[in-house]
């Protein structure tokens, strides 16, 4: 179903948006949402996309959970905007709810901010896309705008206010439809390009390889219900890099048992500080991967799977 309603505009206030467009993807857990709305609230997006798959069939109490959540955005948005919506009557599971929910999207907006229920952004953090969304808006060879970043303060070159990544994390994040346009959901060009060998260069070791191919793999044979790993490899097989921010500027708040699947609530980037970016951003005058801040991020994501598990069974101890 798609509604239209209130349109109007913004006045250009400090922290917000003026001219882009928000995708809120929501589902079932009022709480979150509803501070992550209250940041978009404060963003004041001219335009506002929001997205709720429906409720598990052998889940009778989630259907509660749902329409609670779509009532309070239908009453939470209060600032003059464009709202549409595109709320699922059936549960379609995570793969195809967001995979399409940003594919429709992306058929209204060229460019846009993408947020799930759970990511609580810093108020700069919509500035800092805006501005990002405009100045690489034709340089095809940024494809994604990352809005975390798990290095707790470690900066390669603090002369500037981002790198550039191979990494494209989604807990709050940009891009265009020009970059969308090469994602698949089903990844059909992966047996061809597996089998001739094409992508084991672009990996520093077999660990950061297994880290990718091994749910991409499970993606692509139906075993696992997920949508991103597709668009890490879509970026991988069209060369296209990311945009890493010097300091982190969302956390993730939706760390628990209700969680699909951060579930671990003592898994060491729930709830991460977030800090505010210095504005107008500070650009470089090159597009080159920091291959030595990608390594020094995989070297921190594999320390935080460790200790994730082993705070898991310590936990059941």
């Amino acid at each position: 179903m798609l509604v239209n309603a209130s349109t109007g505009s913004t006045d250009a206030t400090n922290g917000s948006i003026p001219r882009t467009a928000v995708l809120f993807l929501v589902f079932n857990r009022p709480d979150v949402t509803e501070r992550v709305l209250a940041a978009i609230r404060a963003a004041r997006p001219p335009r506002l996309y929001i997205a709720a798959d429906g409720a598990r069939a052998d889940r009778p109490s989630e259907a509660i959970a749902c329409d609670t959540v779509r009532r309070l955005i239908e009453t939470g948005v209060d600032w003059p905007c464009t709202v549409k919506t595109l709320f699922r009557d059936q549960n379609l599971g995570c793969r195809r709810a967001v995979s399409t929910a940003i594919d429709w999207f992306f058929q209204h907006e060229e460019a846009g901010i993408i947020l799930e229920d759970d990511c609580l952004p810093h108020p700069s953090f919509f500035s800092y896309c805006e501005e990002l969304l405009d100045h690489y808006r034709d340089d095809t060879r940024v494809m994604h705008i990352n809005g975390s970043n798990i290095m707790r303060g470690w900066v390669k070159d603090p002369d500037y206010s981002y790198y550039f990544s191979r990494h494209s994390a989604i807990w709050g994040w940009a891009s265009w439809r020009r970059a969308w346009q090469h994602y698949n959901v089903a990844t059909p060009l992966l047996p061809e390009i597996h089998s001739k060998n094409y992508l084991w260069r672009h990996f520093f070791n077999p660990l950061e390889a297994r880290m990718l191919l091994r749910p991409l793999w499970a993606t692509h044979t139906g075993k696992l219900d997920t949508w991103d790993y597709q668009w890490s490899f879509a970026l991988l097989i069209q060369s296209g890099l990311s945009i890493m921010p010097a300091v982190n500027l969302i956390s993730n708040i939706g760390f628990g048992e209700d969680a699909t699947h951060t579930v671990n609530t003592s898994h060491p980037l729930a709830n991460l500080p977030t800090e505010q970016i210095p504005l107008p951003l500070r650009h470089p005058s090159f597009v080159i991967r920091d291959t030595v801040s990608d390594y020094r991020e995989l070297r921190s994501t594999l320390r935080n799977k460790i200790l994730a598990r082993l705070r898991s069974v310590t936990t059941l101890l």
